[in-house]
């Protein structure tokens, strides 16, 4: 795909859902790095829910971790894959208890050796909350990335380093929700809205259609 094509889809993903940011509710770094660990097989809107009955009382690294397992996992339950994710989380917590003071660190290598944070966890928190320029690749962004032709990839690995080709630095994190809103609003898994996708006219999948 030409690289003109590629900037005026980006252009119109962004005159559509400029200043979105995450359905996640949050108010502390901690808080979200929780949350986008619960969020993995799980919507944003049922974390909402989880989260809060959750963070009223265990908001930190130190509080959470005066929960045992079996306690966190009753907490969490209506969330997918609820037993690992409590055990991870723990995990996490203790290592940002004593290596930490509590904090989150601030680098891509540090927040991945937490349990329960892969590369598109921790490219959420730099972006997120340190404003570092970074694309994470959930399931919307692989999807939307991979039919409009702006960056094409078996794997989110992949389909990140194209998007990084793709879109200036400057926009990474902007262009991230943009990716993602889009996917949930117009670009769905089973049921695309080509017929009504502002990208209609360059979208190599909806012009097939």
């Amino acid at each position: 795909m030409r690289k003109t094509k590629k900037q005026e889809m980006l252009r119109l993903l962004e005159e559509h859902y400029r200043d979105t940011t995450t359905a996640l509710r949050y108010s502390t770094p901690f808080e979200l790095l929780i949350a986008v660990i619960l969020s993995a097989q799980c919507t944003d809107a049922r974390v909402n829910i989880i989260t809060a009955r959750l963070f009223p009382d265990y908001n930190t690294a130190r509080k959470m971790l005066e929960l045992t397992q079996e306690q966190l996992s009753e907490l969490i339950r209506d969330c997918g894959l609820y037993r690992s994710k409590a055990r991870n989380i723990l995990a996490a917590c203790r290592i940002l208890a004593e290596e930490y003071n509590g904090e989150l660190p601030e680098t891509l290598e540090e927040l991945m050796r937490l349990p329960g944070v892969g590369r598109k966890t921790a490219n959420v928190l730099l972006s997120q909350i340190f404003n570092k320029p970074a694309i994470a690749v959930d399931t919307h962004v692989f999807r939307v990335a991979n039919r409009t032709g702006l960056a094409k990839g078996d794997t989110p690995r992949e389909v990140e380093e194209g998007l990084m080709r793709a879109i200036p630095q400057s926009k990474w994190s902007d262009a991230h929700h943009w990716l993602i809103w889009h996917g949930r609003k117009v670009c769905k898994a089973r049921m695309p809205a080509c017929a009504t996708c502002p990208l209609g006219g360059l979208c190599p999948s909806a012009q097939k259609k």
